[in-house]
């Protein structure tokens, strides 16, 4: 029981996450950076990007971190939904 909790929080927060990751990616094209929607998502999504930015090596005009984050969510979920073994 508390496993199967366990793995819809996790794929819940992975599938919310990485909709915030897209709606802040493609606002960024879209919304001026000073609107409140884009800081919305900034403040949202930034606690994982952060730390995600400092690791990867840094490239001109371009921030990969938003897909190593993916990754990353992916992976984690992945790592949980092996280790409970729900059915």
């Amino acid at each position: 029981m508390i496993q199967q909790v366990v793995v819809a929080f996790v794929n819940l927060f992975v599938f919310v996450f990485n909709l915030l990751l897209v709606a802040r990616v493609v606002s960024s094209y879209i919304v001026q950076p000073g609107s409140q929607f884009y800081r919305g998502l900034v403040g949202l999504t930034e606690p994982l990007l952060g730390p995600v930015r400092r690791l990867l090596p840094t490239v001109p005009g371009l921030d990969l971190a938003p897909l190593a984050a993916f990754f990353l969510l992916q992976g984690v979920q992945y790592v949980v939904q092996s280790v409970v073994h729900v059915p």
